[in-house]
């Protein structure tokens, strides 16, 4: 038996924001990031709406990019402290994530991070406060999933959790919030969803609930990001509800190794933070080489290149040509094609690989990958993507 779970009501179109006006409730707290929202007037809008349902509201802010475990635990202090029946996140991934995190600790203080780190072990949650999400970027879509991803900087890994407790209640997805986004955020966010929808129709627990979802992300996301990636706002919309799709493709049919590597490389290296957008671009077509070895994994990677209208007779020349998109979106996005390009230094790489491959394999993401994959193979295809050489194995 599988499940299929999402928020139980999505909001989305220009003005969507106004929405906060209809939640019932007595208090709210928004968990926001940096002081961007705060000057550009956003979180008064929030504010007001959230008075006009007849809230109580506090503001918990500055929540960091990859927000780190010390953040979620303030956090969930803050709101034991106030006892809010809403959580209203808004931001990119980190703020959203981070509520998510709060949430469980809120209404359940004795758990421990390690508990919430084994994937679908969270408690139950809803009996003090629902939970609202507003994306602010368009790629990580943890407005609609069962994901957050929080990092132990003393550790250096990004640790996913995952449950279908902490998918959003209510999601609004209003374009109007990206139409300021830097072109370099559009990019990295833009892949990561591509990456969502590819991950989520190739994993081991793809249905047929989640392709159809999956495949019009893929599309949309090819039609869409360049234009938006040089601002063209109804491109900027489009891909907003792209990367929405995508999350309801992968919270159900979850991922696969591109973001284990991922999470285990952006906080990993002293040389330069790797951006989890930037990462999973990086990594995309190394990992459908490797994957493409699987025969069911080629054939779902064919059909993709085929439904994106992509040439090739052959099963393994459309695989080829799925990767040279990439590659090719890549280029016109200003992405590196490989870590060392990105500029990680390879004496740190070297000493670092081989540990950063088996936390790779641990990872959450790694278990519905549709090829399995051993320590020593994941330091190899670490190798391929930090110097660009050839899967062939």
């Amino acid at each position: 038996m599988m499940r299929f779970t999402l928020p139980r009501d999505m909001y989305y179109g220009k003005g969507a924001l106004e929405n906060l006006k209809n939640l019932s409730g007595k208090k709210a707290i928004v968990v926001c990031g940096g002081s961007s929202m705060r000057k550009a007037g956003v979180l008064d809008k929030i504010e007001a709406y959230l008075k006009e349902a007849n809230m109580e509201v506090r503001f918990f802010e500055g929540v960091e990019p990859d927000p780190s475990v010390e953040t979620v635990m303030r956090g969930a202090a803050a709101m034991q402290e106030f006892g809010p029946d809403w959580i209203i996140a808004i931001g990119g991934g980190s703020p959203i994530d981070a509520a998510k995190a709060m949430w469980a600790f809120y209404e359940h203080p004795d758990t421990t991070f390690e508990e919430l780190i084994i994937p679908f072990n969270f408690p139950k949650l809803r009996s003090k406060a629902l939970f609202c999400a507003i994306p602010t970027t368009s790629g990580t879509a943890t407005e609609v999933t069962a994901f957050s991803v929080i990092t132990d900087y003393s550790k250096g890994i990004k640790y996913p959790l995952a449950d279908f407790e902490i998918t959003p209640d209510v999601a609004i997805v209003d374009p109007d919030l990206v139409a300021s986004l830097p072109p370099k955020q559009v990019a990295y966010t833009g892949m990561d969803a591509l990456t969502h929808a590819i991950e989520a129709y190739v994993s081991t627990l793809n249905s047929p609930f989640t392709d159809p979802l999956a495949i019009k992300a893929i599309e949309m996301v090819l039609d869409y990001l360049p234009a938006s990636f040089h601002g063209n706002m109804d491109a900027r919309e489009q891909m907003h509800y792209a990367q929405c799709l995508a999350g309801q493709a992968f919270s159900n049919a979850l991922l696969g190794i591109v973001h284990s590597m991922a999470h285990k490389t952006g906080a990993a290296f002293s040389t330069g933070h790797i951006p989890h957008g930037c990462a999973n671009a990086i990594y995309l077509p190394y990992v459908i080489k490797y994957n493409a070895h699987e025969p069911e994994a080629k054939r779902r990677y064919a059909d993709i290149a085929r439904r994106v209208g992509l040439g090739g007779t052959s099963e393994e020349s459309q695989v080829n040509a799925l990767c040279d998109l990439i590659d090719s979106f890549n280029v016109k996005l200003n992405i590196p094609k490989t870590l060392k390009d990105f500029g990680i230094n390879e004496e740190e790489f070297k000493s670092k690989v081989a540990e950063i491959a088996v936390n790779a394999v641990g990872d959450a993401c790694t278990g519905s990958n549709p090829r399995s994959i051993t320590p020593e193979q994941m330091e190899k295809l670490f190798t391929c993507a930090y110097y660009g050489t050839e899967v062939d194995f």
